[in-house]
């Protein structure tokens, strides 16, 4: 199998609710004005994203033996991105997130664990991994992955001229020790703000990119929200404004900022100037509910730049 990215990792359902302002605690139904299942997670939303813009994309990671896990398939299936390697788990349930999203934005998440974080390491992902383009890995601290197969895959896939990019979710403090393992292998280390400051214990977003940096990456791309990027890149501190959107739900902002980042490389596009169109894919995300939001496709997307101011 041959596809231009490669996305390994976290494989999740995502049900998210809007407006859900309070809970009423009776038997009565609230009336709401969206309800969206999509799959998810920082492999699978990433590359339900990445399909939608147009990138060929393929996916390694695990779903359960469940209506959910089904669900899953079909709906990445439905934009065309390969699933080949997405495992099935015999008697476990598919990962899934409820998130009740309020009117101004802010969420209530209830997640129930399941198969998503035992993404696949075979010689099949190895040889999928060597053929890509691009590799999305998305599976740190993954049970399957952690400790130095993961390192080992990126290495191989690097080796055989793959694009590497890194994104997170949620990591323990001890991350930073397989972190270190993998970044001698990563183009492109992608996590959030809050994640850079946790792991490196470094409120500077400069000195946090440094400092992954100096652990092999070969450039880093913090992800600030309304605040855009800080990127350091080629030794240059940059930081990308954000644009100016109206958010209604926030939830799938990063993924599907690293795969407008994807995109946009695979496109032709400068680093720099990825970063701003991952910006505004990330936006236009946050402009509706789900995964995949009001996002519409790559030239759309393209278009709104040039709408959107940039944010003050």
């Amino acid at each position: 199998m041959t596809a231009a990215l490669l996305a390994i990792g976290l494989t999740t359902l995502d049900i998210n609710a809007y407006p859900v302002d309070e809970l009423t605690h009776t038997e009565r139904a609230s009336l709401i004005k969206e309800l969206v299942c999509a799959p998810a997670g920082t492999a699978a939303g990433m590359a339900l994203v990445a399909a939608r813009l147009g990138v060929s994309t393929a996916l390694a990671g695990a779903v359960g033996d469940d209506m959910n896990g089904l669900f899953v398939r079909a709906g990445l299936e439905s934009l065309g991105v390969d699933t080949r390697l997405l495992v099935t788990r015999a008697g476990e349930p598919t990962s899934s997130t409820l998130l009740a999203v309020e009117s101004g934005g802010a969420r209530s998440s209830f997640h129930r664990p399941g198969a998503g974080r035992w993404a696949p390491l075979g010689e099949a992902v190895v040889s999928a991994a060597c053929a890509s383009r691009f590799v999305h890995y998305a599976a740190v601290g993954g049970p399957t992955t952690d400790g130095g197969p993961g390192a080992e895959l990126l290495a191989q896939a690097r080796a055989a001229g793959a694009i590497v990019t890194c994104d997170l979710i949620s990591p323990r403090r001890s991350a930073i020790e397989e972190i270190g393992r993998i970044l001698p292998h990563v183009d492109y280390f992608m996590p959030s703000a809050a994640e850079a400051v946790f792991l490196t214990g470094l409120e500077d977003l400069g000195a946090a990119a440094a400092r992954f940096v100096a652990l092999g990456a070969r450039a880093c791309v913090i992800k600030n929200g309304r605040a855009g990027v800080v990127a350091l890149i080629d030794g240059q501190l940059h930081t990308v404004p954000a644009f100016a959107v109206e958010p209604v739900d926030t939830t799938s902002c990063g993924d599907s900022f690293c795969a407008g980042f994807v995109a946009a490389l695979d496109r032709g596009w400068a680093p720099l100037d990825a970063c701003r169109f991952a910006g505004m894919v990330a936006g236009l995300v946050a402009e509706g509910v789900g995964t995949l939001g009001a996002l519409q496709g790559f030239d759309a997307t393209v278009a709104a730049i040039e709408r959107y101011a940039v944010a003050t």
